[in-house]
């Protein structure tokens, strides 16, 4: 067993925060100014903020790949914004970050999900495209910064600059210095958003919302691959096309001949896991060695992402992304409960916008009156908000029939 100085070695031990990492004790603070806690930091109250809130327990109903209730095993949005907090609180070890922060943009990255995954937003996005259109990223702002309804004194959940930076922006800029949008038109409800709390979109992020970021890559690239095999829409037999998969598979073979469909595939999993973690530490830790950051400021300024993988991983990692697409994500079975589930979110689209009153109390207040602008955006706030089985049920209630996802 590996003693203390050994993992300290190999970059897992403790190590003091470095000159480069988000320091609490420096936050830019919170939209609504509040008194501080003297027992957590600023990004500590954040995560717990994220923990308690009610979007963050809608996850567990809403879907990853699988529809949620197809059975127990397969992921939820929530079981996978756990995963993907595990990997970023590594990373950000290893790197000298703030661990906490980490934790936090990992935790609410989801949050702006609608039912039945990419499906549903698509399907809403479609249906806003005359008011600005739908995406996710956006949507989770909306949510901690307007939707969730905790506290007596502000709307949302008041969360520090630097996690709501890292929520927005942990996939890179939105915006070039002149405000234009690098991937097409910024979304609406972060453009509102940044008029009066600015998020520099034209600057990269934190390397902690870059950990979070890059953890969500790691563990859907592992996981999916697990649950495609459970289902039976993978097998090990089509992996070994996959040139990282198949490396793996190898190894685990030579070392347990014999070994059983299901250990098999958990090996696979958790070493794919390290080879990806060990990469981008190694390769995050050489960019930093040559950069040599002196403060945060010089990580929003650089121009690129620090926290990346190598040049063969990333290579490695398209390939099987690419595997994904084809033999899981555009599986036959998969686009048929898909198609189904895209009937469901438009149905319950047109009738809310076409008669607020079937929304429930809280949700339908002042519609009547209201523009088709904001009458859609609170339309689309209902929807994204539900989960899969809410949205089930929601259909079943407004129509006579409802189609089958199992």
């Amino acid at each position: 067993m590996a003693g203390a100085n050994e993992l300290g070695d190999i970059g897992f031990g403790y190590r003091p925060r470095a000159a480069y990492a988000c320091d609490p004790a420096r936050s830019r603070g919170r939209f609504y100014g509040e008194v501080e806690s003297p027992t957590r930091t600023p990004f500590q109250r954040d995560r717990d903020r994220i923990i308690h809130s009610t979007a963050f327990r809608r996850l567990k109903h809403k879907t990853q790949v699988f529809v949620a209730h197809e059975g127990d095993h397969y992921r939820t949005r929530l079981t996978h914004t756990i995963e993907v907090a595990q990997i970023a609180r590594a990373l950000a070890r290893a790197l000298r970050c703030d661990e906490d922060l980490a934790e936090a943009v990992a935790l609410v990255h989801d949050f702006g999900h609608t039912p039945f995954g990419h499906t549903g937003e698509d399907a809403l996005n479609e249906k806003m495209a005359p008011w600005g259109g739908f995406d996710h990223n956006a949507q989770s702002l909306r949510v901690v910064t307007k939707l969730e309804s905790r506290y007596a004194e502000f709307d949302g959940l008041n969360l520090t600059w630097e996690t709501l930076e890292g929520l927005v922006k942990h996939n890179g800029p939105l915006a070039d210095r002149d405000g234009n949008g690098l991937a097409g038109p910024i979304p609406q409800p972060v453009r509102d958003f940044n008029e009066l709390f600015d998020l520099e979109l034209d600057r990269f992020a934190s390397l902690e919302a870059q950990c979070a970021a890059i953890a969500d890559d790691i563990a859907y690239d592992a996981h999916d691959i697990d649950d495609g095999l459970r289902a039976g829409l993978l097998t090990l037999e089509m992996l070994d096309e996959v040139p990282l998969a198949s490396r793996i598979l190898h190894g685990v073979r030579s070392r347990y001949p014999g070994l059983d469909a299901m250990r098999t595939g958990h090996e696979l999993m958790r070493r794919q896991i390290t080879l990806m973690v060990e990469d981008v530490i190694a390769t995050s830790t050489a960019a930093i060695a040559g950069m040599r950051p002196g403060s945060v400021e010089d990580i929003h300024a650089a121009g690129r992402p620090i926290v990346a993988f190598s040049r063969d991983m990333a290579s490695a990692e398209k390939r099987l992304k690419a595997f994904l697409y084809k033999n899981l994500y555009r599986h036959a079975d998969v686009m048929r409960v898909r198609a189904d589930a895209d009937r469901i979110v438009r149905d319950l689209f047109d009738v809310y916008f076409a008669d607020p009153r079937a929304m429930p109390d809280g949700w339908r207040e002042g519609l009547d009156r209201a523009g088709d602008a904001v009458k859609a955006r609170s339309v689309a706030d209902f929807l994204a908000g539900m989960t899969d089985t809410y949205a089930l049920k929601e259909h079943r209630r407004l129509f006579d029939r409802t189609p089958d996802l199992s």
